[in-house]
């Protein structure tokens, strides 16, 4: 049975060139970065030259760089962070009602800790229209929060024009770019961002290592305390071979980028749609056709549940999701979805495939020849009357 992996949005396999920057520091080059003999210096060289390939990938300088264990970490550091030390009359949050889990429940945490938040609505095609958001800020808002691609849809944001708008209302503004990391460039300046999260296990990196972009003069309070490690930004001893690893990975991606890679992993994406659109009735497109990242398809199979056909595509060797691996755990529907206008039914009948450079024209022709049968055979077992026209 063929085998083919189409769940890249929720992580990534480590890249062997990743593993094998790592193995030296997994071995005889261990070493406390924080340690001033040569052991020492040498780890912290290694953090240090890493430090400089994430910069890269980011367009920015290596001294914004502040290294941290995972994108939800980078997340609480630059809400949480920026918000403890908002000044003045400037105590209001805002953020959309599609962020990531990370966002939304500390967004929620941060209300109930006194600080009003403004969650703003979307459009049926799964973005914020910035006029929405330029109607929401005001002299009282200190941080805007958006996601760059959405983990679920794979839908861009207008990132720079929100970027701009909340620059000239005084707010500063941070991006959530998990998704878009190695997708999609990122230029910090371009975003008018001040603070931008990346995880490097979502571009071929390992679990464990992550980044938020802090641009100078950004005043941020750190989260973990002990230590004047990443500049004050986050106590504790860095872990020295992940961060290796993100730093290959980054060197690896910005290489990538400036080859097209993106664009041919989009054009299998227009493959793989095009096939689940002609083979399989009653099925549509959830997000925005011109508007998405091109590794993500996120698509409704009217009439089943989108449980079922994870666990029937995972028998037949295709590994998918319903939505983001962080809220798996939720019986709900993907709010994602709902705040998109989907009904419950339709939001629990979605199922997410993504895919990346690894995956071959032959991957996307095993799913579209698997995946018709299955949503056939699970629509009969649902009868007719759970079948409704999409």
């Amino acid at each position: 049975m063929k085998h083919v992996y189409a769940d890249t949005a929720a992580t990534t396999r480590p890249h062997p060139d990743v593993v094998g920057a790592m193995l030296p520091f997994l071995g005889d080059a261990f070493g406390n970065a924080s340690s001033v003999h040569r052991r020492g210096e040498a780890a912290r060289e290694a953090i240090e030259l890493a430090r400089l390939d994430v910069a890269r990938l980011l367009a920015a300088q290596p001294e914004e760089i502040v290294f941290t264990a995972t994108g939800s970490e980078s997340n609480n550091l630059a809400l949480q962070g920026r918000m403890h030390l908002a000044e003045g009359d400037r105590r209001r949050l805002i953020i959309s009602a599609i962020e990531h889990s990370s966002v939304l429940e500390t967004a929620r945490a941060l209300e109930a800790d006194g600080f009003p938040l403004t969650v703003l609505p979307v459009q049926a095609n799964g973005a914020l229209d910035p006029a929405v958001l330029e109607e929401a800020l005001g002299p009282d808002v200190a941080l805007v929060s958006v996601m760059a691609v959405n983990n679920e849809t794979g839908v861009i944001q207008p990132t720079g024009e929100l970027g701009t708008l909340a620059r000239a209302a005084g707010a500063s503004f941070h991006v959530d770019a998990v998704q878009a990391a190695g997708r999609l460039a990122i230029p910090v300046d371009g975003w008018n961002a001040d603070l931008v999260t990346i995880a490097a296990h979502k571009f071929h990196g390992v679990q464990g290592a992550a980044a938020l972009f802090v641009r100078r003069r950004t005043r941020l309070a750190s989260l973990i305390h002990g230590g004047q490690h990443e500049r004050g930004r986050r106590a504790g001893t860095e872990s020295l071979a992940a961060i290796v690893g993100m730093g290959a990975a980054a060197a690896r991606a910005s290489m990538l980028l400036s080859q097209g890679a993106p664009e041919q992993v989009s054009r299998l994406a227009e493959q793989l749609l095009a096939e689940l659109l002609m083979r399989v009735s009653d099925t549509r497109l959830n997000g925005d056709l011109n508007r998405r990242a091109g590794h993500i398809v996120n698509v409704c199979f009217a009439g089943v549940d989108g449980e079922a056909v994870l666990h029937e595509l995972d028998l037949a060797g295709v590994t998918v999701s319903t939505g983001s691996a962080c809220s798996s755990a939720h019986a709900g529907p993907s709010h994602v979805l709902t705040a998109m206008g989907l009904k419950p039914e339709d939001a629990h009948a979605s199922v997410r495939f993504s895919i990346d450079e690894d995956t071959t024209a032959d991957d996307i022709a095993y799913i579209g020849q698997v995946t018709p049968p299955i949503i056939e055979r699970l629509r009969s077992l649902a009868g007719p009357g759970m079948k409704r026209s999409a």
